[in-house]
């Protein structure tokens, strides 16, 4: 048998996303030694099989989509993508499915990579293969999540897509079912009707994209629809079927559906089934509740950060929190208040999961940041909601030809701050972050008449929101 090598670091970090590398950034940055343990690609989901693959993917589609949409350039970008160059490039911007570079930056910061899966076997301790871990300050839990499979019948036998073979197949599907209105369900629909398959789209509920304002789910699925996707909701999967090669589907209703492939985007689940939790008390494939310097509930070493503790599950969400939570390790462990941290890490005690901002990369974009209108009144605020047709702003109609989009935020009529924002629309997505300073920072509306927007640009937007606010 071989002897047991054991290693001590001030810090070990279990999972090398983007979450686990800013953890252990931050932790080397303050002079903390740090091990970071990674079974898979460093770099984690975000770079090989969501964010990055997947903005790729939809990058031609939304230029062809935006370029269609202005006379003088229509009639050039009318037939179909080049879908083997599109698929290059996303091969490209995973590395081909290698963390060379990745594996490179973490030493270059002097963190120790150890290879293997990772399990707690106690306080403070991390066995990976032969090796045990022990650390002097905190282990971090950065395992992330992966796609939650629904209880079908031999679902297993049908190998179905997951977001994983969604973003990183060689071809595209002559047809595609997708199950699912989120925002893997609505991006992959996207991306994979204008590659080239017929996309079919089941939605349980009432609409797509749910969690953010009504209208945004309603005009991505009616823009899906228009490009050529059976958008179907209030629809379920009742069975599912492979045969020589063909995916049977049965809805609810008796309806049955043919397709090459079946796409089930229908939910996450922690991956924290099989990384020892249970050594230390807690629940294995739980989610992990912490506290606002993201410590796990009931303990003073452990660490949960990204979408292990579900309270966003967004890349840069988690990468936020890691900040967080490298300057809260780093603090401790010099035996600093947590409010006398670095500055610069976000004020390490403060973490902030109520002003969220996302963006759904759809044609057209959907963004948000902060409450829903629903949302803000179930949280007891007095909020009114403040809506303008993005067609009024003349940066819009300079974007595109019959450009459609709506804007709404939701202000808190007591206090004059703005709970939340929502923007759909072609290229919202880089007008979202103003709104994220504007809700973070708790801006009073007076003060944002005083934020003049450039003319003409689509940031126009805010004027005419601020102008509907006063009027009515």
């Amino acid at each position: 048998m071989t002897e047991t090598e054991t290693n001590l670091y001030d810090v070990v970090v279990l999972g090398a996303g983007p979450v686990g590398e800013n953890v252990a950034d931050r932790t080397r940055a303050a002079g903390l030694t740090t091990a970071v343990v990674e079974s898979e690609l460093v770099g984690g989901e975000c770079s090989y099989w969501a964010c990055m693959p997947s903005k790729a993917l939809l990058r031609p589609v939304i230029a062809r989509a935006d370029a269609r949409r202005l006379p003088g350039l229509r009639q050039a970008v009318q037939g179909p993508l080049d879908t083997e160059a599109v698929l290059a490039r996303r091969n490209w911007y995973t590395g081909d499915w290698t963390d060379d570079g990745q594996v490179d930056w973490l030493r270059s910061i002097g963190a120790d990579l150890h290879r293997g899966r990772g399990r707690l076997t106690g306080p403070r301790t991390v066995s990976v293969g032969d090796r045990v871990l022990t650390a002097r300050h905190a282990v971090v839990v950065a395992t992330g999540t992966r796609a939650a499979l629904p209880a079908l019948p031999g679902l297993a036998d049908v190998r179905p897509w997951t977001s994983r073979e969604a973003t990183s197949a060689q071809s595209a599907p002559g047809r595609l079912v997708v199950v699912g209105g989120g925002v893997v369900a609505t991006e992959m629909a996207t991306a994979w009707q204008a590659l080239g398959s017929q996309v079919t789209l089941l939605v349980r509920g009432k609409g797509l994209l749910d969690r953010m304002e009504p209208f945004a789910g309603e005009l991505v699925a009616e823009a899906l629809a228009e490009a050529g996707a059976d958008v179907r909701t209030g629809t379920s999967v009742a069975s599912v079927t492979r045969a020589d090669g063909v995916v049977v589907v049965v809805t609810d209703t008796g309806e049955r559906i043919e397709a090459d492939e079946i796409l089930f985007a229908v939910g996450r689940a922690p991956r924290t089934d099989d990384i020892g939790l249970e050594t230390v008390g807690l629940e294995p494939g739980s989610w992990l509740a912490v506290d606002d310097s993201l410590r796990v509930d009931g303990t003073d070493w452990l660490y949960a950060v990204g979408d292990v503790n579900h309270r966003a599950l967004l890349t840069h969400q988690g990468k936020y929190q890691a900040r967080i939570a490298g300057a809260a390790i780093a603090a401790r462990a010099a035996g600093t208040p947590l409010d006398r941290a670095d500055p610069w890490s976000a004020h390490a005690a403060t973490a902030d999961h109520e002003s969220v901002p996302q963006v759904v990369f759809t044609d057209p974009e959907a963004a948000s940041v902060g409450l829903s209108l629903a949302e803000a009144e179930a949280a007891g605020h007095r909020v009114r909601a403040v809506d303008v047709d993005m067609s009024s702003v003349a940066g819009a109609g300079l974007y595109a030809e019959g450009y459609k989009g709506r804007a709404r935020m939701v202000v808190d009529v007591e206090r004059e701050i703005l709970r939340g924002v929502t923007f759909v629309g072609p290229g919202v997505g880089e007008l979202i972050h103003s709104a994220t300073v504007a809700v973070v920072g708790q801006v009073p509306i007076a003060r944002l008449w005083h934020a003049v927007p450039s003319y003409p640009t689509i940031s126009e937007v805010w004027l005419r929101l601020l102008e509907a606010f006063r009027d009515n």
